[in-house]
């Protein structure tokens, strides 16, 4: 909600932090003019400091009159902060915060390397994408530089219009709006680069539903056919290049600052998925880094590169690799055949218990027998609501025991089952 008219409601003992303008058209005075005034005084996160009141009434002498009544009976004795409301000079308050934001930005981006370019500050935020901890590592000056910015815009919001009443000369405004550009358009680039971008797309049919229930409108014109739609998405629907020229046309053919913003995007994914399938997303993960170092020795040409990092991204989005059984139907199957297969190796065949008919009279994968039997085991002795009630996540261990007989390998696979949601 941006807008909300009152009329002879909601002036006293109604609470809204988000509130930060309030217009009034209304003669009011004492205790309930400093009621209404203070719907803006409530924070709302640390980018907000204090609200405004926009008088349409010449209510400013009475505005002075409540807080000398409302204050004249204030507690000073319990000590803390102090409980006195005063009145500050807006635009002296204004131009202090915008300039405070324009310097905590300044000295946040201090350390990015010459020549201070895209890749520079794709590399400051998010780290070297040889490191696989790196990205996760770097998030605490992508957090303050997204912070700031948001901060920034805020502030410059409040004096925009009113830029020469603030002091500031025309040369002033010239270089705000270019440093305001300038962040805007480095945090969406820091965000792009790190996978952070808010991906729309699982949110896509709850949302559909609250527009065609209580939202009447025109249908809608598409502006873009990718919009919503996560870097990855893209890549698998459209192609590497057309998902470039989407996503990342404003990097302008910087093809560094593209392939870091694709691997950067490709290890945002590896860490979010990895407790699903610690096997496969590990793998993956190594492969990633195998193509980062041979793009970054010159080993390949860079359309080779964008054709390896195109099918990585394949795998890593489907969650299975190209040579993947076909009787893998299910992330759950195919995350116990991948962790299942380590520990597999060289073991015999007298080990693994056979599988029910339904799945085949023969296979000579011992990982796929062991894997689709774990699989109908469990959805046969699961028991309801057994997620985090001991007795009953003892029930399913007591199963897996059953077919790997090694407590080690049934706390291992039992964390697996219990990260996927089929089970």
């Amino acid at each position: 909600m941006k807008l909300l008219v009152v009329v002879d409601k909601l002036l006293t003992g109604f609470d809204a932090p988000p509130c930060t303008y309030l217009y009034i058209d209304k003669s009011m005075q004492d205790h309930g003019l400093f009621q209404a005034i203070c719907r803006t005084n409530r924070l709302d996160g640390e980018d907000k400091e204090f609200g405004y009141i926009v008088d349409y009434k010449d209510l400013f002498k009475k505005v002075e009159k409540a807080i000398a009544v409302y204050t004249s009976e204030l507690d000073h004795s319990a000590g803390g902060a102090d409980p006195e409301v005063m009145m500050k000079a807006r635009l002296d308050t204004g131009r202090k915060r915008l300039d405070d934001a324009v310097e905590a930005l300044a000295l946040l981006c201090e350390p990015v390397e010459p020549p201070r370019g895209e890749l520079e500050h794709i590399r400051y935020f998010c780290g070297n994408t040889e490191i696989a901890a790196d990205l996760a590592a770097h998030e605490p000056q992508r957090v303050m530089l997204y912070k700031g910015v948001v901060t920034l815009l805020r502030a410059w919001a409040n004096v925009a219009d009113e830029l020469g009443s603030a002091g500031y000369s025309e040369a002033d405004a010239t270089r705000l709006r270019g440093l305001l550009d300038h962040y805007v358009k480095m945090r969406e680039i820091v965000r792009k680069a790190s996978g952070e971008t808010l991906d729309l797309k699982p949110y896509e049919a709850d949302m559909r539903h609250l527009i065609d229930t209580y939202i009447e409108a025109d249908e809608p014109r598409q502006i873009s056919p990718f919009e919503g739609v996560g870097l990855l998405d893209l890549i698998v629907k459209t192609g590497i290049a057309d998902a470039i020229a989407a996503k990342l046309g404003e990097l302008k053919g910087n093809r560094d600052a593209i392939a870091e913003t694709i691997e950067n995007n490709v290890r945002s994914k590896i860490v979010r998925e990895h407790l699903n399938d610690p096997a496969f997303y590990e793998r993956m993960s190594a492969l990633l880094d195998s193509i980062i170092k041979q793009r970054k020795e010159k080993a390949e040409e860079y359309e080779q590169y964008l054709q390896r990092i195109a099918q990585l991204v394949q795998q890593v989005e489907a969650g299975r690799a190209e040579d993947a059984p076909i009787e893998l139907t299910t992330p759950g199957r195919r995350a116990l055949y991948n962790n299942l297969q380590p520990w597999l190796a060289g073991k015999p065949m007298y080990h693994i218990a056979e599988p029910t008919p339904s799945y085949g009279a023969k296979i000579s994968n011992p990982a796929l027998v062991l894997a689709l039997r774990i699989d109908q085991t469990v959805k046969a002795v699961r028991p309801d609501g057994w997620r985090d009630n001991p007795a009953k996540e003892n029930a399913i261990k007591a199963a897996l025991f059953a077919l790997l007989q090694d407590v080690e390998q049934v706390e291992r696979i039992f964390l697996i089952v219990k990260a996927q949601g089929e089970y």
